[in-house]
This record gives structure tokens, sequence and C-alpha cells, in this order.
């Protein structure tokens, strides 16, 4: 027998125990000396900053964050040359930092919102991605996880036309079917119909306007670029690329092809590209969280009944069963074959029909659905057999599905669950869970309930059902203010919004009910997302706005 094939077969037997042993005592248990984690966000959003390490902190790391006023928001886009100098003095401080996880948007642009807005010179981008290779040499024994945004390709401007160029609020859906036309032309062609429609957009859309739009994209094609270069060089431990808001066809879509092409010699365990980017830092911090450990979760994916893993989401441009094997490629951990070897079943809940819709539509309503009660069924099964499982509620986008949520509460299974994301977009939903799911081994039962009260109250009270009320009920309220900009309208909808969340979960989960204070605020000052404060948080936050607010309790 030849050399080769005995180095086969050594191969072979070798993945087979590793499939079929115990898990590891790094796997079983944590070590006890977390340390400290240096995190840049993409921005100050709750879930991109404030929750992200929440999960991280529940093992006992000290996370440590840029001050709030140096990261970006909808209105402020950040500062990069601030963020570069604090994060070179915080790495140059801390002698017993376990890794730095930093988004190259905040430190090319200033956040997510920058990157589509920034007016920085091409070579002030490309010297500001540069420093990366400058921090690495100084710091080479710190491990460093990047993650960058390919500039998303919303389908309109109606909704996102306050964080792109002000041009995209009146042309956004054209550039938006301009680009999907150039990607499908590249991709199989286009018919005769589509020809002409190609035509009719390039006169309807002004040309400086797509001018503009295009040499905002190159900048960051170019950067992202630079980042792979950085990566092929050994700079970064790991480098993800998340595709904001796109389609199968579209813009987003096109550049992600060639980017992955311009990385083929880097394999997946050094970079990916994958669909959605608000989810990555927390992918990131796991990835990092379980090299450090030499920790590979191993997951079980079971889908509903249905299209199931084929479902192409809305705002993605791949199969979810592609971006979830991605997500665990990226995080570290290693797909099995059956729920008996797994650390955790991830179930994801999917319609049968493979559409997704809106949380804020009539169907959403919590009459029982088709596959909503089976999904549930499964879930349950599964918990009562002694499995972990993570649920993944992707059914519908920005918010839980109130028909399996009901269905959940009814069998007991909320605080039965390891984990549980419902929010924005499905592959949000799905990195998300996945990472908070592979960490939980490691924490308490009381770590696991508080993250899954944290999810509870923002993807299910709040984004699935409170907001939708309260923005039928802006109207009611006097002052300047509408749904994505509150204005003088800010204090009143706090104190509406926080009244109904609390009568939410009076109903939902009554023994959480008056056990701390809860609070909801708006930091961007719209209704799109918002920060549910609870015990502590609240005295502080009213402190801190005293006496520019009434009290909201007696």
């Amino acid at each position: 027998m030849s050399i080769i094939k005995l180095l086969k077969i050594f191969c072979a037997v070798l993945c087979l125990i590793i499939l079929l042993s115990p898990p590891s005592e790094a796997k079983k248990k944590f070590d006890g000396v977390p340390g400290k984690i240096i995190y840049i966000p993409l921005d100050n959003r709750p879930i991109t900053d404030k929750q992200t390490v929440e999960v991280a902190q529940k093992l006992g790391y000290e996370v440590i964050v840029p001050p709030k006023d140096m990261l970006g928001s909808r209105d402020k886009l950040g500062n990069p040359e601030l963020l570069w100098e604090w994060l070179e003095n915080e790495a140059d401080n801390y002698k017993d930092l376990r890794a730095a996880v930093i988004s190259a948007d905040s430190m090319l642009y200033g956040s997510l919102v920058g990157s589509r807005k920034h007016d920085y010179e091409p070579q002030l981008i490309a010297e500001r991605a540069a420093r990366f290779g400058e921090f690495h040499k100084d710091h080479k024994n710190l491990p460093i996880y990047v993650f960058s945004s390919i500039m998303r390709t919303p389908r309109t401007g109606a909704l996102s036309g306050h964080e792109e160029p002000e041009y995209y609020r009146s042309y956004g859906a054209d550039i938006f079917r301009y680009t999907a036309l150039i990607d499908k032309q590249e991709i199989e062609g286009l018919n005769r119909r589509e020809k002409k429609e190609f035509a009719f957009l390039e006169k309807l859309i002004p040309k400086n306007a797509l001018s503009d739009w295009m040499n905002r994209r190159k900048k960051n094609f170019d950067a992202n670029k630079i980042l792979i270069d950085l990566a092929k060089e050994k700079n970064f431990n790991y480098l993800l690329l998340g595709r904001d808001d796109n389609a199968p066809y579209c813009q987003t879509h096109l550049e992600s092809r060639y980017l992955t092409k311009y990385a083929d010699k880097l394999g997946k365990e050094t970079f990916q590209s994958i669909a959605g980017i608000d989810e990555v830092g927390m992918m990131m911090i796991t990835r990092a969280i379980n090299e450090r450990l030499n920790n590979v979760p191993f997951v079980f994916v079971r889908y509903n009944w249905g299209r199931g893993g084929q479902t192409i989401p809305s705002y993605s441009d791949v199969t979810i069963e592609e971006s979830i094997n991605a997500a665990i490629a990226a995080t570290g951990a290693m797909k099995v074959p059956s729920p008996e070897r797994a650390d955790f079943v991830l179930a994801v809940n999917t319609n049968p029909d493979g559409r997704t819709f809106e949380a804020g539509s009539d169907l959403n309503d919590g009459n029982t659905r088709e596959g909503a009660k089976y999904f549930a069924d499964m879930v349950g099964d599964y918990v009562s057999k002694g499995y972990k499982v993570a649920v993944a509620d992707i059914a519908f986008a920005n918010g839980s599905d109130n028909a399996l949520m009901e269905a959940l509460r009814d069998r007991g299974l909320l605080f039965k669950l390891k984990a549980y994301a419902g929010w924005n977009t499905a592959t949000n939903s799905t990195g998300f869970v996945l990472s908070t799911a592979e960490l939980s081994k490691m924490m308490t039962d009381g770590a696991v309930d508080d993250l899954l009260l944290t999810r509870y109250l923002d993807d299910w009270a709040y984004q699935a059902n409170v907001r939708n009320t309260m923005a039928r009920q802006l109207t009611w309220l006097r002052g300047d203010g509408y749904y994505g900009k509150l204005g003088d309208k800010m204090e009143a909808v706090s104190g509406r919004t926080t009244a109904l969340l609390e009568r939410f979960v009076e109903r939902n989960f009554p023994p959480f009910a008056g056990s701390e204070d809860l609070l909801v605020v708006f930091p961007w000052n719209r209704m799109f997302e918002s920060d549910i404060l609870r015990g502590r948080e609240v005295m502080i936050e009213i402190d801190r706005l005293q006496p520019h607010i009434r009290p909201l309790k007696e």
C-alpha cells in the first residue's frame, strides 16, 4: 500500500475519532481566566454595541469598547482618527488582552452609515486601511479579527434614504434595478425586454447621482481589496466581509463575486464573504473566544418542513442554508449530521413556501399558520429528549413570528432554550443566535435566561408587536415627529412604549413582570430600533436626562 493511501486512511480515521469522541475538556469547561477583549463595533446601536458586548460579558470577559461619542450613529458618522488613536492607546495599555475585534467600517469611515455617506478621498481611506498592517506589526502577539461591509444596495430609498446620499431617496429603486441588470448580464445575460429596461434606466437616473454612487462603491471595493491583501500577509487571524442588505442580483452581489475571486488563495479558516453585516461583530467575538479555548462547537441544523434551507430570505442573495454553513465556519464551529453528537441543535423557523414576510404585516397576527405548530412541536420534541436547542426565528424579517412565540410560550419552552434570535434580517438572526448558542454552554442558567429575556423583549415584544402599535398611535401625541424622526415626541413615545412593553411582559412571561424597572429609549431618534433599559440602567438614564424629562413613574 502506498504512503499516500496510508495517509488518506489515517486522516479519515482521525476525522471519525474527532466526530465520535466525547467533547473535550476545553469544550466542557471554561478555563476561568477570561481576560479582556478590545471591541470596536460598527456603530453605537444597541444590537451591534451593547447587546453584543453583553454576551461575552456573561462569560466573564471585560470587553473594552470606545466611548459612545467616538462611535458613529445615524446622524453622526464617527471619527476614524480618534478611533485609531484610541485603539493604539488601549492595545498599549493592556497587557492581558485576549483579542481585538475591529470593525473596518468604523476605522475607515467612522461607522456603517459613514461607509455610505462619507466624503473622504480614496488616498486617505487607503492610508487608514494600511494602518491595520502597522497595528499588527506593533502588536504581533495580539489576535486580530476584522470585519468589513460590502456596501449595500437597498431595493428602495423610501425607508433607507436617510442612511444613503440624498438622491437615493428619489432614485434608489431605479439604481437598485439598474445594477441588478448589470449583475444579471454578467451571470446569464439579459433578454430583449431587460435590455430595453436597462437603456431606459440609464437615461432616467441622473448621471451625477449614478456617478457619485458608483464612486462611493469603488472606494469601498478598493478598501476591501487592501484588507484582503493584508489577510494574505497574515495580519489578521480572520477577515470577514459582510454583504449588507442585498439581493440575488444587485451591485453588492456583483462586488462580492469579484472580491471572493480576489481572495481565492485564502481558505475559510482565515477569510469569508457572507450575507449580512450587523451580526458579524458577534460572530468574530465568538470565533476569538473559540480559538483561544481550542473549542470547536458541534452544531446540528434542523429546518422547518417545506423549502427549509433552500429559502432565499429577503435582504439576502443566497439560500439560508448557505448563509448558516458559512456562519458555522466563520465562528469556528463544525456542522454535524446528527443531534446526538452536537453541542446544540440550531432549529431554523422558515415558512414552508420559502417566503419571508415582514413582522409588521397582517399575516403576523399570532393566529396559527402552516408550519408554526409543526416547528413548535419539533422544538418541544428536541427539548424533551434532553437536547440543547437554539431557535433562529426567520419566518418574518424585522421581528419574531407571533404564532411560533405564542406556541413556545404555551408549551413552557421559552426559557428552556439555550439561545434565540428573531431580529432584523434572517442572516442577522442566524449569525447572532448561532454565536450566542456556541458560547452559552459556558454560561450559568441565569446568564442564559437573561440573554433570552433581552431577545424576547426586543425581537418579540418590541419589534413584532409594540413597535407597530406605537407607530399607529404616533398621531395621538403632540409635537412634531414621525416614525423615522421622533423629534420632540421622543419623551412621549418613550413613556407610551414603555407602558405597552410592560403590559406585553405581564401577558406573556408574568414571572418577570415587575421584577425590574423597564424603560424604552430611542438612541437613533427613530422607532426602527430601541434600547430597552432594565433595572439599574433605568435609574442611570433617568438621572442623566433629569431635569429634561418628567419621571415616567410617580
